[in-house]
């Protein structure tokens, strides 16, 4: 099974079609609200970064926080899947994100 992720706002930009376990991955690459201005967003919506998608996309990886130590992390290789996403997100400007299954 697949999901969708829409460019929220810009009816311009198809939507990339990725799979049903990127809903998961894609609060990996949030910005949190709050952070530089992202306002609070409704359930399944996210908002990523420009400058954060382009470092995580040249540098390979992304580094995650434990949720049971905040002081212990751990460096891990993004997916070709996800790069294409960040490829995505960056050829269309896009940062404002909703993720839905296909009707």
């Amino acid at each position: 099974m697949s999901i969708r992720v829409i460019a929220v706002g810009r009816e311009d930009v198809p939507p990339c079609v990725m799979p049903d376990r990127f809903r998961k991955d894609v609060t990996y690459f949030m910005t949190p609200p709050g952070d530089r201005g992202v306002p609070a967003l409704p359930s399944g919506e996210y908002w990523v970064h420009e400058d954060n998608a382009r470092r995580w996309l040249d540098d390979g990886v992304l580094t995650l926080v434990s949720p049971l130590d905040s002081s212990k992390s751990a460096e891990v290789e993004i997916s070709e899947e996800q790069e294409v996403w960040l490829e995505w997100l960056l050829a269309n400007g896009v940062a404002h994100v909703r993720v839905e299954r296909p009707a």
